[in-house]
């Protein structure tokens, strides 16, 4: 009787410590590791982040920067569906939400000859005054 109550206890302690590395399948309770918060405070200020046993983890902290502005700045962090890791960095401010990560697209690059007629625009804007607009009408 001993001897099944030590073999329990070991493959309860095991089961235990199980953690999956697979496909998450829905209902599923993934397990929160470790979460904290701080704030909102008096400032404005405030941070907060977590970490699940899935490997998905999280952070960001903010602050006010002026009367309706607040700055944050975080990352985060997972395992896409096809194994690859997914990394993400990002700041939101007055010039908006602007992540960055590896995983991102980015725009192609352009093309030579517009690059050359924007350049040979910014150059001559002297020119945009001189012509009527479309429509036959001239600008004030």
């Amino acid at each position: 009787m001993l001897s099944l109550v030590v073999i329990l206890a070991i493959l309860g302690s095991a089961v235990g410590q199980y953690r999956p590395t697979g496909a998450i399948s829905p209902g599923q309770v993934i397990r929160i590791l470790s979460q904290t918060q701080d704030g909102p405070n008096p400032d404005g200020s405030y941070s907060w982040s977590f970490e699940a046993e899935n490997g998905i983890s999280a952070r960001e902290q903010g602050r006010q920067k002026a009367q309706d502005l607040i700055e944050a700045q975080g990352s985060m962090q997972y395992t896409a569906p096809d194994g690859t890791p997914i990394q993400l960095t990002y700041i939101a401010d007055e010039n908006g939400f602007q992540p960055q990560g590896a995983h991102l697209p980015t725009a192609p690059p352009i093309p030579e000859a517009i690059l050359r007629s924007l350049e040979y625009n910014a150059a001559h804007p002297e020119e945009d005054q001189e012509r009527p607009s479309p429509g036959g009408f001239r600008r004030p």
